[in-house]
């Protein structure tokens, strides 16, 4: 025997099942970014935690606090990447 859906027929007589008793998240006009913790970050990385908070001390790694924790922007992590590993390398300086 089939289930009975219980639902509301659109204008094309289209059953669309009811929302009984559930609340629905509205559809969202526009995509969050991607937000990682520094544990994330490093697993990403695939390097310590520690070396994420040493970048954070140089002021060498792109990232906001929220509160006390660290939070990064995984597109703003990739573009960083991107431009660390294109740069040309620092030649020595010889006197």
């Amino acid at each position: 025997m089939p289930k009975r859906v219980k639902g509301t027929a659109d204008s094309k007589g289209t059953l669309r099942p009811t929302n009984q008793g559930r609340t629905t998240v509205p559809e969202a006009k526009y995509a969050l970014p991607r937000v990682m913790t520094v544990r994330e970050l490093s697993a990403y990385l695939r390097v310590h935690p520690s070396t994420i908070y040493k970048l954070l001390r140089r002021g060498e790694l792109p990232g906001f606090r929220i509160g006390t924790d660290w939070r990064f922007n995984a597109e703003v992590i990739n573009r960083w990447c991107l431009e660390r590993n294109l740069k040309p390398a620092e030649e020595p300086q010889s006197n």
